[in-house]
């Protein structure tokens, strides 16, 4: 008896570390393929090598959103299923869901990548605490895909020219300023845009400049008017239970890989925006896209007042009713941390 106590003590020893050592599988959702470079250079070739950035004993499955025939607007609902253990967030689509988000990004409020980081680290744990609580899921980094400007099928000089006009828009922030303009706004996913743009369905659209290089814009427009409106807030989140299942020491080295690739993507946005800006207006150099001839439309003070200007007159007010409806402290958060930051 005793002899087969041992051996059965010495099995169940040998067992618990071949348990720690178990691997890893993980199901990411990432961007669209047809996205831009953001996603093709930093984040599919970082999942895909995740045991090499993290250390960690991981094999990963990553299928971009598009692929996988999910609407980006789903993202934090496919979270919150299981389906897939982490989801590349579009920030403006799924903020249809969960209103917090928006407030990392409204219209007018990061006219700069150096402003951007400022407030959306002002206000991140509050949208964290929001998607834990309802969705399950925590958030792991966040970063832009870059200043969304406008691309116009026709000659525009500047905001006033909108009115009248159809806006491809990101985000209900961006429909409720063109709609101030006097323009329509109009939600569509990024791949129809292009044949929407060269069809006539809408008369501009809104995006980063590398992303609408990536994605032929530049074929079905004629115009740019580079005025930063947002930064287009993404980010990586992971199920809780996917979380919960690993040690502290495994979620802090996938925690420590994302914002790794989150402060990269970051500082390649910015190169990324500068090029992009550079090809679709046919100058050089032209690094990473393809060469057009965009007219690029000079930005007025004036222009550059409404932008700012709308922060406080049209983006804050109708963003904070829609939020403070779902979570009753969502704009006194806001004010706390971004708002003390910009002296609101």
């Amino acid at each position: 008896m005793l002899k087969r106590a041992l051996l059965t003590a010495t099995a169940t020893a040998l067992m618990v570390p071949t348990a720690q050592a178990e691997s890893i599988s993980l199901k990411v959702l990432g961007q669209p393929a047809g996205s831009g470079l953001i996603a093709q250079n930093k984040e599919q070739p970082f999942f895909e090598a995740l045991a090499e950035h993290s250390g960690l004993d991981v094999s990963v499955q990553y299928i971009p959103v598009d692929v996988a025939g999910i609407p980006d607007t789903d993202g934090l609902r496919v979270l919150n299923s299981g389906l897939f253990d982490i989801v590349s967030l579009r920030g403006p689509q799924v903020s249809r869901d969960e209103p917090s988000i928006l407030g990392l990004d409204l219209i007018g409020l990061n006219t700069s990548f150096a402003a951007g980081r400022n407030n959306v680290n002002a206000f991140y744990d509050y949208v964290d605490s929001r998607l834990q609580e309802r969705f399950n899921a925590k958030l792991l980094g966040v970063w832009p895909a870059g200043p969304q400007v406008i691309f116009c099928s026709e000659e525009i000089s500047g905001l006033d020219d909108l009115r009248g006009l159809r806006v491809r828009v990101g985000d209900q922030s961006a429909a409720n300023f063109v709609g101030e303009l006097g323009a329509t706004g109009i939600s569509m996913p990024f791949g129809d845009v292009q044949q929407a743009l060269s069809r006539g369905i809408v008369d501009c659209a809104i995006t980063g400049p590398a992303s609408a290089n990536s994605g032929g814009w530049p074929e079905a427009t004629s115009t740019v008017l580079p005025i930063a409106l947002q930064l287009a807030i993404n980010g990586y989140a992971i199920n809780m239970n996917t979380w919960n299942r690993l040690s502290t020491e495994q979620q802090t080295q996938l925690a420590e890989a994302i914002a790794t690739l989150s402060d990269d993507i970051w500082q390649y946005s910015e190169e990324l925006y500068e090029d992009a800006m550079r090809c679709n207006a046919g100058e050089s150099p032209c690094e990473f896209g393809i060469s057009y001839s965009l007219t690029e439309v000079p930005v007025s003070e004036a222009d550059l007042a409404t932008v700012t200007a709308a922060v406080e007159e049209v983006s804050l007010p109708i963003w904070a009713s829609q939020c403070n409806a779902v979570a009753a402290d969502c704009e006194a958060a806001w004010r706390e941390t971004v708002g003390a930051q910009l002296g609101l």
